[in-house]
């Protein structure tokens, strides 16, 4: 009896994971034969946090610790450049847009410029005091940008930043967020910052609707695949797809291809309809078939970075997308296709 009372906890912890496993869809992860990744290193090991393209040639990459870097190769190169900044002024720069050769830059605290000439010349602007923190902007049209905040405010210029317009009547209700992204139409999703529901924001409407998260675990990021439906990563490394965009309550089973102790910290498409998604610790899989099998990305794997972004651009000025990977300490992956 002694003995049979010892080993019920364990028996009642093996039923219980059992249990939680056979709600989720665990498809294994083998290493891929190759990769279509290249390595980037810089000798600055700040952190990478967006980039973007004038044309298939030049590009400029920002991130922490006023890091801007501008390639006139396609990004298979890049050089360091410097703002007209303060040196005391230390600026984590998030985000960088272009639309031919007008772009925005932001980064906190509180930094909005602007160029009308490729980056060869940048202008900082005047906020004012702005609800929240700079954290995304948009090149909408010539002299027009949109500009989201850390307190899910948005707000939209049309005279190149001289003013700004509130395009979001009452943010508050958000209490912050941890994740925001902006489709080319101008429909926006966010997820709060505790990670315990999301939001979205229809172009042409001032409020944004909040949203239940799929089940118990926070949510990580979400974001837009190229149909406009949406995807979600969640604490535990899982993976979920809305298949209605209608429905944004309904979403598939977690996938959970691979548990390292790692999250994964974003998701993309590549131009062949692959899915990518990218997380902790060298941990990049890709899915051929719709998430139903991944595979582990073998350059990846043996790199000592955690990959926070995935980006492939497609815009009018580019003759093919690009596709570049952002991590941590200096490491980015350029797409080789």
């Amino acid at each position: 009896m002694k003995k049979f009372l010892t080993s019920f906890p364990n028996l009642l912890l093996t039923l219980t994971l059992c249990f939680m496993l056979s709600s989720c869809s665990s498809t294994g992860v083998k290493m891929g034969e190759d990769s279509p990744w290249e390595t980037i290193q810089f000798e600055d090991q700040s952190n990478a946090l967006d980039i973007d393209f004038i044309d298939n040639n030049h590009g400029f990459l920002v991130g922490s610790n006023r890091l801007i870097m501008e390639s006139n190769d396609g990004g298979k190169s890049w050089e360091k450049r410097t703002l007209d900044i303060a040196a005391e002024e230390n600026f984590r720069l998030l985000d960088i847009d272009f639309r031919g050769s007008e772009g925005w830059l932001i980064g906190q605290p509180s930094l909005v410029m602007h160029t009308i000439d490729e980056g060869k010349n940048w202008t900082r602007l005047s906020l004012g005091k702005l609800p929240g923190q700079p954290f995304l902007v948009s090149t909408v049209d010539d002299g027009v940008a949109e500009l989201a905040t850390t307190s899910a405010a948005i707000y939209v210029t049309s005279n190149s930043g001289e003013t700004w317009e509130a395009k979001v009547s009452d943010p508050s209700e958000q209490g912050g967020i941890r994740d925001l992204r902006r489709t080319s139409n101008g429909d926006y999703v966010s997820v709060s910052s505790l990670g315990n529901f999301f939001s979205t924001l229809e172009n042409g409407s001032d409020t944004w609707i909040a949203h239940q998260r799929a089940s118990s675990k926070r949510v990580q990021s979400i974001g837009f695949n190229p149909n406009g439906n949406l995807w979600m990563l969640s604490r535990g490394a899982e993976i979920r797809f809305n298949e209605d965009s209608n429905d944004l309550e309904s979403w598939t089973k977690p996938i959970v291809p691979i548990l390292n102790g790692y999250n994964y910290l974003d998701m993309g498409w590549d131009p062949e309809g692959n899915i990518w998604a990218g997380g902790g610790n060298g941990t990049l899989i890709v899915s051929k078939d719709d998430g139903k099998t991944w595979d582990s990305d073998p350059l990846a794997s043996n790199l000592p970075t955690n990959f926070i972004k995935i980006q492939f651009l497609e815009k009018d000025e580019l003759d093919s997308n690009k596709g570049f990977i952002l991590g941590e300490r200096g490491y980015i992956l350029r797409w080789k296709g």
